[in-house]
Formats: structure tokens, C-alpha cells, sequence
């Protein structure tokens, strides 16, 4: 079975061990940056195709909307939970700005939800992954993850330790990142405890690792097999 992201997984270790480092400031910066950029189509920063390319390359569109068994969702989720989640927590809370998703991003999306898609049930993750139009959820996580590398690029090295404001968890809170549903508000305690160093370890990097190795045993079940929980 073809399992996804042990190079990046690699290059993961490696930055937890120097991100809070003042002296390896410049170093961590960039060894985020070349493993985001494994995370993230080619297109996006304009590289070789990599591993994400290999993986989502030659999906057909119904591949992206296959729940192959009752533990697991869809591609298509994967890629609005992952998206949305980078949108918030590199945009407002690392970034101190505002996030990219809008209701202009919506429409062309082509979606009903706002938030990260957390406390979805089946039925609702199968309806997103039917609604979203692939190309411009691609689309719109790429124009995610540019920002997410021009807010590293300018981080300095105190930058690091600074707490997650309860300014920019209100915000997430206000535009609907996440519900009031248990399942998706405790993404805000979870997201307010930690510090820049932790969310660009965890939900703009590993948390990607960890959606896109299942992704892989997912679409090797897709290719595998004949009956699907859901689809």
C-alpha cells in the first residue's frame, strides 16, 4: 500500500526540533516553506510536480466524492477541511489578517458551508462533495497556501512564541469558521493555545501529512474495489 508523506514527514521532525530557536529563525523558515510547498499542487509556487500532483493528477471527478468505508470521508472533504482550516489559522491567526474565503469564494465553490466541515455527518459530506467544484477548490486552496508562504516569509524570530490572540479566535468565531456545534467549536480552544510556532507545526503542515497519507489508502480502495459505504 502506498502510504503519502514520509519525505515531508521527515522535514517535519526536523523543524519541531529548530522553530523555536532564534539562531535557526532563517533555516526553519525555509525548511517550512519547501515542505509546505510538497503539500500543495506544483502550481501553486510554480515547481515540479510532486507527490500531491501524483496523487490528485489523475482522480476522475467522481473519485473525489467516494466514501470507501463507514471510518472514512471523501477526498473532496480532505480538500475543503484542509483548505478552510489553513485559510483561518495562517490567515487570521499567524497572519493577523483577514481569511481569503469570502462569499464571492463561496459561490464560485459552489457551496452552502462556511467552516472547516468538522462536525459533518455522512450525509452532509457526501452533499459538499458533491456540490464543490473541484477546479475551484484547487483554485482557492492554492491562492490559501501563497498566502500562507508570504506570512512565514515575513515572521521574525520572536514571532514564534506569540500566543494565538483571543481577538482572532472571536473573529473565526464571528465569520462562521467554525459552528456551534461541539464536534467544530473545540477546534477554538485547541487553535487559542497554541502559539505561531504550533500552528505552523501542526494545521499548515503535519495536519496536511496526516489527511494526505489517507487520502492515498483511499484512493488505492477506490481503485481496488467495487462497493463503497457511500458514494
Amino acid at each position: 500500500m502506498k502510504y503519502f508523506g514520509q519525505q515531508q514527514g521527515n522535514m517535519h521532525k526536523q523543524l519541531s526540533k529548530m522553530i523555536y530557536n532564534p539562531k535557526n529563525i532563517d533555516e526553519a523558515k525555509q525548511l517550512f516553506l519547501d515542505m509546505h510547498t510538497l503539500l500543495h499542487l506544483a502550481m501553486m509556487t510554480q515547481t515540479p510536480k510532486n507527490e500531491l500532483d501524483d496523487l490528485l493528477s489523475d482522480l476522475k471527478n467522481e473519485e473525489y466524492a467516494i466514501m470507501p468505508t463507514k471510518q472514512d470521508e471523501t477526498i473532496a472533504w480532505v480538500l475543503w477541511h484542509t483548505a478552510r482550516i489553513e485559510d483561518l489559522t495562517m490567515g487570521v491567526l499567524v497572519g493577523q489578517d483577514k481569511q481569503i474565503f469570502n462569499e464571492e469564494w463561496q459561490r464560485k465553490m459552489k457551496v452552502k458551508i462556511k467552516d472547516t466541515g468538522n462536525a459533518l455527518n455522512d450525509d452532509e459530506i457526501m452533499e459538499l462533495s458533491h456540490q464543490v467544484d473541484i477546479p475551484a477548490l484547487l483554485e482557492y486552496r492554492n491562492v490559501v497556501g501563497r498566502k500562507t508562504q508570504q506570512i512565514v516569509c515575513q515572521l521574525k524570530a520572536e514571532d514564534m512564541h506569540r500566543p494565538v490572540s483571543l481577538e482572532g479566535i472571536q473573529q473565526i468565531k464571528e465569520e462562521g469558521g467554525v459552528t456551534s456545534q461541539d464536534d467544530s467549536m473545540w477546534l477554538l480552544d485547541y487553535w487559542g493555545n497554541k502559539d505561531v510556532a504550533g500552528l505552523l507545526l501542526m494545521p499548515a503542515s503535519r495536519h496536511l501529512i496526516m489527511h494526505f497519507n489517507a487520502c492515498s489508502k483511499w484512493k488505492e480502495h477506490i481503485r481496488t474495489h467495487n462497493k463503497f459505504f457511500r458514494q
